[in-house]
């Protein structure tokens, strides 16, 4: 079975400290668009119309109150399912400006019954880069965040979980200066 795009809206999450860059991500541009927005417009080229920003200061997009700000990416993944219209939610970290559409898009088919969550997988789990199935997930993350988890990667271990491999390239994140410089350049060429 695939997701349909109308069973489907996306969520970046831009409420991170973006400690080691220095400044905050999700504004900070890449081939001259901050890397939330060509995230979300990753996401619409796909297909999705609702797309949001969990997190982060306003800007481009529509922006969610994180429900835990500061607390780690569980408490945005949970912000973004309790938010979500649809019965499948695209979570995706703002810091991925090489995400395109067509890796979205393979996100897509191995969701349906008895999927809690689509994960994309390069040399492992890119749990920021996920389709969730908002009636099967949204209670176990909020269990397992009430009982003091933080980490998305660690929830999934109890979660039906199908993986995707994606190109590592799509899902490479922007953490720091130096990513950001290799980014830009990358950018730059692909123009």
């Amino acid at each position: 079975m695939v997701v349909s795009m109308h069973e489907c809206s996306a969520a970046v999450l831009a409420g991170g400290a973006s400690r080691r860059m220095g400044t905050d991500k999700a504004v900070v541009t890449v081939g001259g668009v901050a890397m939330s927005r060509r995230v979300a417009d990753a996401a619409r080229r796909a297909g999705i119309v609702d797309v949001v920003q969990i997190g982060g200061a306003a800007g481009e997009l529509e922006v969610i109150a994180d429900r835990w700000p500061g607390a780690g990416p569980l408490g945005g993944v949970i912000t973004a399912l309790a938010w979500s219209p649809t019965p499948w939610v695209l979570v995706i970290a703002c810091d991925l400006p090489h995400l395109d559409a067509s890796t979205i898009g393979s996100l897509l088919g191995p969701a349906g019954p008895g999927v809690d969550v689509v994960v994309g997988v390069t040399d492992r789990r890119e749990p920021l880069c996920a389709l969730w199935c908002v009636d099967r997930a949204l209670e176990q993350l909020a269990d397992a965040f009430a009982g003091g988890e933080r980490a998305v990667h660690a929830v999934l271990g109890g979660l039906a979980v199908a993986e995707v491999a994606v190109d590592g390239r799509a899902v490479q994140n922007v953490n720091s200066p130096d990513d950001l410089a290799m980014a830009r350049r990358s950018a730059g060429r692909a123009i």
